[in-house]
């Protein structure tokens, strides 16, 4: 990290929470006696912790990872509209470490950490009588979910990255120009984190103005997807087990209420990027950058588009109610009121029709980890420990296939056919919701470079299931060494 990128984070969470100008101390210490000084300014404190995930612009929810990551997958490819040289790198897997979404991702991660770093230290320092202490409690376990989110981007994205704990306070090279640590580190400090969130409410005992924060079932879904990554099939199992069993959530009977404005942190959210157009929020980027410029009226982007030679829309069966909800090919002008055929499949998940011809303001949340990932998690954790699939982890991928109206599985398969369907579940299921990059890296860099040179993507090499570390970060860091895949690259 640098010194101008903690300062921006640190100053912009003084900007949002303290009617006090931030001061400096002669010797260079950050202070923050400002803020913090009662139990409403650190639960905004802590919202404000939240809306990095979907703040205005390009942040990380809001349109950076699609960008930044998805691109390089055999599903997404820079639109007609996405002139942006390095997006374009990032769909062509031509980008390099000067990139500027890469830049993005690991400044605003880290800036993101930071401000949950200040709110982990002050929170815990106020007095008594300041805040109660179940408050208290509660809002320091959501900066550690929170913190231990960003991480996991982090280590999946980058590889070793550095870990701070604690919050920038002083300017001195110790502070500032921080080594990485190695990928066990960081996820050993994921799983603590995690651990700790795990004592957050279950999602149901909150009112309705706190619901989509952090809950029990988001830390203990986060922690079995960590361990799921991390090859621990039993821990990934038993944690996906608790979560289907004790926390009360639920598939949706129907597939598009999923991405419904009205159906917002239902029994399938377990946590989500919150948009809400029309407001001091922004709306979801996903709606507009996806939309159709073939038909009057609509105002589309179409910066991020279908990749054909993927392959995907054809996986689908006819009859799959997730289809018509994922993938549009045909739409009716709202200006007009003529049909018009696209030239091809436009993603329409985030689409609002409350908004039409301004999808910039589109409601629809971004779920980060739902209920039907957890039934996922949990078929795939549990085919890993058997010798063939067994009879729960079929029912698990069941559950997913019959709410999609899809063939049920009947169990007629090796283990090794299992683990692909699962995969291509995951994949038809979770399109354009920031998973599929994950999850063709964390399968190593022979299934990647195979799935992407299947889809026509012939630059894709093993170096890709990382990406490299911003040459920017290097230049600024003395301490700091490009990941080995991407040295003399």
């Amino acid at each position: 990290m640098n010194s101008k990128n903690i300062l921006i984070g640190f100053i912009a969470l003084a900007t949002l929470f303290s009617c006090s100008k931030l001061e400096e101390k002669p010797d260079s210490i950050l202070v923050s006696e400002q803020f913090y000084l009662n139990e409403e300014q650190a639960i905004s404190a802590v919202t404000g912790t939240y809306r990095k995930l979907y703040e205005s612009g390009q942040s990380l929810y809001n349109s950076l990872i699609q960008i930044g990551v998805e691109m390089a997958t055999d599903d997404y490819e820079a639109g007609p509209r996405a002139r942006n040289a390095h997006v374009r790198a990032i769909s062509g897997l031509t980008h390099d470490p000067s990139n500027d979404r890469m830049e993005e991702l690991w400044r605003q991660s880290y800036d993101a950490i930071n401000a949950s770093n200040l709110n982990i230290k002050n929170i815990n320092e106020m007095a008594e009588d300041q805040i109660t202490p179940t408050v208290r409690t509660r809002l320091v376990n959501e900066a550690k979910f929170l913190r231990a989110l960003h991480y996991f981007n982090l280590v999946r994205w980058f590889g070793a990255v550095p870990l701070v704990t604690e919050p920038v306070s002083a300017l001195s090279p110790e502070q500032l120009y921080v080594s990485k640590s190695s990928e066990e580190d960081v996820y050993t400090q994921i799983v603590e984190d995690l651990s700790d969130a795990e004592n957050l409410p279950n999602y149901l005992a909150y009112a309705d103005k706190d619901k989509g924060r952090a809950s029990r079932g988001s830390a203990k879904s986060l922690l079995a997807k960590v361990y799921l990554t991390q090859k621990k099939w039993e821990l990934a199992r038993d944690k996906a087990k608790e979560v289907i069993d004790y926390e009360n959530y639920d598939l949706f009977e129907d597939f598009a209420d999923v991405f419904a404005v009205d159906k917002k942190n239902g029994k399938e959210h377990i946590f989500s990027a919150q948009f809400q157009g029309n407001s001091g929020y922004q709306g979801n980027s996903l709606a507009s950058r996806s939309a159709t410029t073939e038909v009057v009226g609509v105002n589309g982007g179409h910066s991020d588009a279908y990749h054909e030679e993927g392959g995907l829309y054809e996986l689908y069966e006819v009859q799959d109610k997730r289809l018509p909800v994922t993938f549009i090919t045909e739409m009716v002008s709202p200006a007009t009121g003529e049909l018009h055929i696209l030239s091809g499949p436009h993603f329409h998940k985030y689409y609002d029709e409350s908004v039409v011809g301004n999808q910039s303001n589109s409601s629809k949340n971004l779920p980060i980890i739902r209920y039907a990932e957890v039934l996922l998690i949990y078929a795939e954790a549990e085919n890993e420990l058997t010798s063939i699939p067994s009879n729960d982890a079929i029912e698990a991928l069941n559950k997913v296939r019959r709410r999609a109206d899809a063939s049920l599985h009947v169990g007629v398969g090796t283990k090794d056919d299992f683990r692909e369907l699962v995969f291509e579940e995951r994949r038809k299921e979770f399109v354009y919701e920031y998973q599929r990059w994950f999850d063709l890296a964390r399968r190593g860099a022979t299934y990647y470079v195979a799935k992407l040179h299947a889809a026509g993507k012939t630059q894709a090499a093993s170096r890709h299931i990382y990406f490299p570390t911003p040459q920017r970060e290097l230049n600024l860091n003395p301490n700091l060494k490009q990941h080995p895949d991407w040295v003399n690259y």
